[in-house]
């Protein structure tokens, strides 16, 4: 009863909490429209058929079933049919001015903006849970050009390619935004700082550059294979790998080298179970008979517990907000130089990444939620002022252009342009929905995570708002 409860309680509050980003986006365009004396007639949340409606003032408000958005149909703009539908109104309108088409196109952007300081200011009060996840490295695979030029388990990044990161997400999110795949890694150990050029390659799992290094840690059994030597010998989902064979294990790419290396032999593991230690014996399948490769057939991840600690007062709204900047404008710069860092479309989320980034953080800790949503409401408003046909950007982009001509484009060019486009975006959130519905599984694992929070007063100075993500692989 709890758990479907507590299924009940993240849905609801995921909905919520991405409805509050698209109404204040579409009350801003509302408002500013009566301001302007522009005719409104539709105000929806979503898209597509509706869930409920009704009609007040002969404006229609409805809320639909596809949550990508929402609009406000204002027929004195042009708008996109394949949207928002066919425009009820057959009497003739008088048209808007350029000013006034400007001023409710960026009126929706603004809240979104308006909308994200006011949660930062919140957060300030209530705090930021910030993971505890310091980038000491794991095992080094001997032989390895990472051990070749002296790195070793024990040793703690603090920059890559001249960006300070001291945690895994920071590590992770530098090299996956690099535009070059041999990255400057600062390494410090015993208070000693080092200096190496490292090759970055693409992690087929989430499809972005990673440093061939670990994170010093225990591997926890995600899932056991049935019919596997791992269920034979009795493993089970969230065993802790101690040690393989008389070997401690400090990170997941050391226990598969342990594993391939005993193919067909009967090697004893130890393993923590509901915190205490436990005993069994596994002998890996042979996958390769000439090297005896071994497999013993279960998906791991990284230590489950993950551990927050928050820091109250949280960051100042004005530097949290400056953060979320940076970090979009940085995604931007990844996919305008794509060929360099290997960032590309598919590695954005679109409304399924999003809600369901978006019920994990929920499940977590409703502050990391708080701080999700300030970074949903400054993408929001940075893609919508893009200077594109359907987009805001593009109603500016418009209403410029006839306001240097004297007189608008042809309704039929600006009615096929926009048409065009908003074909292109319900393509483009196609495709991209494509990919987060083959990253669901990882974000079922992120569900999985013991997650520990700690509550701590902050004396001096924040450190970075970085809630990780993603855990580290």
């Amino acid at each position: 009863m709890d758990a479907i409860l507590r299924v009940v309680y993240d849905a609801v509050a995921v909905l919520l909490l991405f409805g509050a980003a698209v109404f204040v986006h579409e009350f801003g365009h509302f408002w500013m429209a009566r301001r302007c004396g522009l005719k409104v007639e539709g105000f929806s949340i979503g898209f597509g058929p509706k869930i409920l409606s009704w009609t007040k003032d002969g404006i229609e408000y409805s809320w639909r079933w596809i949550p990508a958005g929402g609009f406000v149909k204002l027929p004195q703009m042009v708008t996109s049919e394949a949207l928002e539908g066919a425009n009820a109104s057959s009497q003739k309108i008088p048209p808007a001015s350029p000013w006034s088409k400007i001023l409710v196109a960026i009126a929706g952007p603004f809240m979104n903006v308006l909308f994200g300081f006011t949660i930062a200011a919140l957060i300030y009060f209530v705090g930021l849970p910030v993971a505890i996840n310091p980038s000491v490295i794991g095992h080094v695979e001997p032989g390895s050009d990472e051990y070749k030029k002296g790195l070793r388990e024990g040793d703690q990044i603090v920059m890559v390619d001249g960006k300070m990161a001291k945690s895994w997400q920071e590590v992770q999110e530098v090299t996956a935004l690099a535009r070059t795949n041999v990255l400057a890694v600062v390494t410090e150990r015993n208070g000693v700082h080092a200096t190496n050029y490292l090759t970055a390659r693409v992690n087929d799992v989430i499809g972005l550059k990673v440093l061939n290094l670990e994170p010093r840690d225990h591997p926890i059994v995600s899932l056991v294979e049935k019919g596997s030597p791992a269920e034979k010998a009795g493993l089970q989902e969230k065993d802790k790998f101690i040690s393989f064979g008389g070997i401690p294990v400090v990170g997941q790419q050391h226990l598969i080298e342990l594993i391939k290396k005993r193919g067909g032999e009967a090697t004893q593991v130890v393993v923590e179970r509901d915190k205490k230690p436990v005993a069994l014996v596994v002998t890996p399948r042979i996958i390769d008979p000439e090297k005896k490769t071994g497999r013993i057939g279960v998906r791991l991840d990284s230590d489950s517990t993950v551990v927050y600690r928050v820091m109250k007062p949280g960051p100042k709204p004005w530097e949290m907000v400056a953060d979320v900047w940076n970090r979009t404008i940085s995604v931007f710069n990844a996919l305008i130089h794509s060929k360099q860092t290997g960032v590309g479309a598919k590695d954005l989320s679109g409304p399924v990444g999003i809600l369901a980034m978006l019920a994990v953080y929920v499940n977590t800790d409703y502050r990391l939620a708080l701080y999700f949503l300030v970074l949903l409401n400054i993408n929001l408003a940075v893609l919508n002022l893009l200077p594109v046909p359907v987009l805001d950007g593009g109603h500016v982009l418009l209403a410029i252009i006839e306001k240097i001509r004297r007189r608008p484009l042809s309704a039929r060019i600006q009615e096929y342009a926009t048409t065009a486009f908003a074909v292109l975006l319900i393509s483009f959130m196609l495709y991209v929905t494509f990919f987060d519905l083959r990253r669901l599984p990882f974000f079922k694992l992120m569900f999985k995570r013991d997650v520990q929070v700690e509550e701590v007063e902050s004396p001096g100075d924040n450190p970075k708002t970085s809630p990780a993500p993603a855990p580290s692989r």
